[in-house]
């Protein structure tokens, strides 16, 4: 056979088996109207995962691809809301894809409305079956474009890789803020906003090699303050930092579901104010018999919150024995930014009143709503499955005298932590164990005008199945309206680099000691050996 025939027959052959190809892969298309017609009702809502049925949903959330729990050879799901034109698709497999721009149009044309899918399931026989319709409601008000979160495998001594990562919420895309590999694999968390804007933001870092710093960004610039941040909330001027400086220890149970734990073994609270470059303290931040953690300023910048427990122990290389007894008080104190004067410290909610922990104070935009974690004990709300999320109105007192607090609607029988709330203040995200209880996942709740948290969403993945092999955990999850724009690289450098903002951290006050905190920076090793 000369060149040209074996030429002419591979061709044949390759475009008969793509043919095959594609209609094995895209059967002939099914007359969903058809389908309709002659299919049998099945009494119950079909099972699907992730569950999005009976949520509150963002009118610019990506698609919430979802795969059918329900036996089937072939699927027909029918996506439809009052406007527009129903999404319909097709598929041989349980996995479930909605085309973006079809599901951007129907969200943004339907704001306030129902959206509801019809399932529909083909039995090995040629049987369709009905489900009952799922329902999802469709916001008015946006959530903020990005969430920026750090990702982090699930570890007990030792990590490898960890980084911090940027999602489009509209969408699919997911890009590296700075990771691990930019400095020798050591540990970065605690990445802050000012005013939900990543023009201004902080990142905690620590590094055997180069030491623990914070790396500020601000006006499109990054630079590297010469001292550890911990927990870190921007005043909303943008002027001040209030941060806290802490001895935390891992150790471990022999015996409980989830054996890892972490005590606070001393901290205090401190403040950057970033004109001037210094460092400040005040006695009702640094008291010698608390400890000090979870800074929050309020909207309006006149008060600093933060969580407080008396500390009952002189040692700090032992874990003490009264460890589960340890329950932080909310507490708050008024700041004048114009003079940088402190007032009189007032407690908010104390820990004896509600017989738990208080952490993660964060306040709405609006200064009215309060949310806060509360678990059986300690400083680490992740590590407790008794961690749920309460919310207070601080409008409150002004009729009773006192805050009042209430568990939320959105929680689940496993640990909630590491919550933010968006610009509008019409939206949380927060970190759940409530899938497994081993990763945290990133969910989205509807906050309505009357503080009500509706049901959450997981975060939706392109891949309707990403979770069930993902085995990055969640956490810390920030909503942003832009998404940060210096490189890794450039944050690496900068990182890497000799040049640094020198601070001096105050030690005449309080809890700061002269010889400082410097041999517990390193609570855990940082790679595995």
């Amino acid at each position: 056979m000369n060149r040209p025939r074996v030429v002419l027959f591979l061709s044949v052959v390759i475009i008969a088996c793509t043919c095959v190809l594609i209609y094995a892969l895209h059967p002939h298309k099914v007359d969903s109207a058809e389908v309709i017609a002659r299919c049998s009702t099945v009494g119950r809502l079909p099972d699907i995962r992730p569950a999005y049925n009976g949520a509150v949903i963002p009118p610019n959330i990506a698609p919430l691809n979802f795969s059918v729990q329900e036996s089937g050879c072939r699927y027909v799901v029918r996506v439809h809301a009052k406007n527009g034109q129903a999404i319909e698709v097709l598929s041989q497999s349980p996995k479930i894809s909605i085309p973006q721009h079809a599901w951007r149009e129907l969200l943004d044309m339907n704001r306030g409305q129902q959206l509801h899918l019809d399932i529909f399931a083909e039995t090995e026989d040629g049987r369709w079956r009905h489900f009952q319709t799922i329902t999802n409601r469709i916001a008015n008000e946006d959530i903020d474009g990005y969430v920026v979160y750090r990702k982090i495998h699930p570890g007990h001594t030792a990590w490898r890789k960890m980084g911090i990562y940027q999602r489009s919420l509209d969408g699919f895309d997911e890009s590296v803020v700075l990771d691990n590999e930019y400095f020798a694999q050591g540990c970065l968390n605690c990445h802050t906003f000012c005013n939900h804007r990543a023009g201004r933001m902080l990142i905690h870092t620590r590094s055997a090699q180069y030491g623990s710093s914070a790396i500020l960004i601000e006006n499109g610039q990054a630079s590297k303050i010469g001292t550890k941040f911990g927990y870190t909330s921007w005043h909303p001027s943008g002027k001040v930092a209030a941060y806290s400086v802490n001895m935390v220890t891992q150790f471990f149970h022999s015996a409980r579901d989830e054996v890892r734990d972490v005590i606070d073994l001393d901290s205090y609270l401190a403040y950057y104010l970033v004109d001037s470059q210094n460092i400040k303290t005040t006695p009702d931040l640094a008291r010698k018999d608390r400890l000090e953690t979870y800074p929050a300023w309020s909207p309006d910048g006149r008060y600093l919150y933060f969580c407080s427990a008396p500390l009952s122990w002189t040692a700090r290389d032992v874990i003490p024995s009264s460890y589960d007894e340890v329950k932080y008080d909310l507490v708050r104190v008024r700041y004048d930014l114009d003079r940088d004067q402190w007032g009189e410290l007032e407690t908010v909610l104390s820990g004896r009143e509600t017989g738990m922990s208080i952490l993660l104070p964060r306040i709405s935009p609006d200064g009215r709503w309060l949310v806060f974690c509360m678990c059986s004990y300690g400083c680490f709300p992740v590590y407790q499955q008794s961690s749920d999320l309460y919310m207070i109105d601080l409008q409150a007192p002004r009729q009773s005298g006192r805050y009042k607090y209430r568990r939320l609607d959105c929680n689940s029988d496993k640990s909630e932590s590491w919550h933010s709330w968006s610009s509008n203040g019409r939206w949380i995200a927060f970190s759940s164990k409530r899938q497994s209880g081993v990763f945290t996942r990133l969910y989205l709740s509807y906050v309505d005008e009357n503080g009500r948290v509706h049901k959450p969403i997981l975060l939706p993945q392109k891949d309707p199945t990403y979770y069930d092999s993902c085995l990055w955990t969640y956490s810390v999850p920030e909503l942003v309206v832009e998404p940060v724009t210096l490189t890794k690289e450039k944050l690496g450098r900068v990182l890497r680099g000799a040049s640094q903002i020198p601070v001096q951290v105050p030690i005449t006050m309080a809890t700061p000691k002269a010889e400082g905190l410097a041999p517990h920076d390193e609570p855990w090793r940082e790679s595995r050996r």
